[in-house]
């Protein structure tokens, strides 16, 4: 589990194609305080940490993973949000997330607001029912509140220290992001159905 608070911004340092896809990430994290096996949301993706040095990581990325999320545009010098799995006992800033990617969003406008920047996405047709104005979302791992919603599309914000402390101040129209609906907004879902 997560709390959408980004704790690094990483960089891929290599990416190979084996039975699975193996990516080498950079890291500022203390590595001597991570084990092999713990799980590090990679741009919002929970990833298992496979072997280690200083200051990288790599992680096995499977095909259903590479094909949900934009793990597909990986590439070398490509910089990803970082969080380590939530201990017990640590603060909540942001909200649950499970690193369980539910597919991809894509940003259709970008515009300053002040010191803040209002970024418009667009979610899935399947995906976009769960998203709620007020409500939070994951998107590229970062905990974030919806603005708005029209059909598919939703508005966000982000404020001057989350464009710095995350890979966000450089986000682009036609930017495919890893989006993870609000657990709790899954779970209403289906207990309607249910009904």
């Amino acid at each position: 589990m997560f709390t959408g608070i980004i704790t690094d911004v990483g960089q891929v340092r290599r990416v190979e194609k084996r039975g699975d896809l193996r990516a080498r990430i950079g890291t500022r994290y203390d590595m001597q305080s991570v084990d092999i096996g713990a799980s590090i949301a990679c741009d919002g993706v929970c990833l298992t940490v496979v072997d280690k040095g200083a200051d990288w990581f790599d992680v096995d990325i499977s095909a259903e993973t590479v094909s949900k999320t934009n793990v597909q545009g990986w590439i070398e010098g490509h910089r990803i949000n970082l969080e380590r799995a939530l201990k017990v006992g640590d603060e909540l800033g942001g909200h649950i997330v499970s690193g369980h990617v539910d597919g991809l969003a894509e940003i259709v406008a970008v515009r300053d607001e002040g010191d803040s920047t209002r970024v418009t996405l667009r979610a899935p047709q399947g995906l976009a029912k769960f998203i709620a104005p007020k409500g939070s979302v994951a998107l590229n791992g970062t905990s974030l509140t919806v603005n708005e919603v029209e059909g598919c599309t939703f508005g966000i914000n982000f404020i001057p220290h989350t464009k710095q402390s995350t890979t966000w101040g450089q986000s682009a129209v036609g930017d495919a992001v890893n989006l993870e609906i609000d657990t709790l907004a899954r779970y209403v879902a289906r207990l309607q159905e249910m009904s």
